[in-house]
């Protein structure tokens, strides 16, 4: 398995959005990007911005508008998320350590970015906990398909539907407010643990296609 490593990484990416997106932020910023900076600045860069996104989700208890900040963040993430790979293809400075870097930020920030949903009074808590080890296992399972099978395989629904979905949660929260759907259990249902729960039917399946697909492969690889 470690011959792997020496071969290029294939990367396999189901999503036309995420590719679609990832060709325009190419040909917009990419060549603006400076010749000094690292693939691993660039992810820096992308964090600070998740940071920020965290941060303002926490400030949105004072007031709804916080979350602009939020989705602004989000936008400063999950470019910088398509372009660090960017730099380090174009400019022959792909690493193993700048891999983990990149995945392990957005593993940190989408949990903690989620938990900070649910910490607001426009969502509970219990539907965000539910909601923030998504990301988590699904990363485990493309590392486990880089070690494996040399392959960076994406889910059908990447980072770029997972922001989308974040920035929707922001704006649905600014606009309609803690506005209660119905009592469950003595509980009032916001409208944002409805979008919460629906958005996490898709992914939860997504994760356990893609883990079950892999153990299928990893019994046939060691036959």
């Amino acid at each position: 398995m470690a011959d792997t490593y020496k071969n290029p990484v294939k990367k396999i990416i189901p999503s036309r959005l995420e590719t679609g997106y990832q060709q325009l932020m190419y040909r917009l910023l990419g060549k603006h990007i400076p010749k000094s900076m690292t693939p691993n600045q660039v992810t820096a860069v992308g964090a600070l911005g998740g940071l920020f996104a965290i941060i303002s989700a926490f400030l949105a208890n004072i007031s709804p508008l916080f979350f602009i900040g939020t989705i602004a963040g989000l936008w400063v993430h999950m470019t910088a998320d398509v372009l660090d790979g960017y730099v380090a293809r174009s400019r022959g400075m792909s690493s193993r350590a700048g891999a983990y870097f990149d995945l392990i930020t957005d593993v940190l920030i989408s949990t903690f970015l989620i938990l900070a949903f649910g910490l607001t009074p426009y969502a509970h808590l219990a539907p965000a906990a539910f909601a923030a080890p998504l990301y988590g296992v699904m990363n485990v399972t493309m590392m486990n398909y880089i070690i494996y099978f040399n392959e960076f395989r994406f889910p059908r629904l990447g980072p770029i539907e997972a922001h989308i979905a974040y920035a929707v949660f922001c704006i649905i929260s600014m606009t309609l407010g803690t506005k209660s759907i119905f009592t469950f259990c003595g509980t009032d249902i916001l409208i944002g643990d409805i979008f919460m729960v629906l958005s996490m039917i898709p992914m939860y399946y997504e994760m356990i296609r893609m883990a079950i697909a892999l153990f299928r492969r990893l019994k046939e690889y060691e036959k």
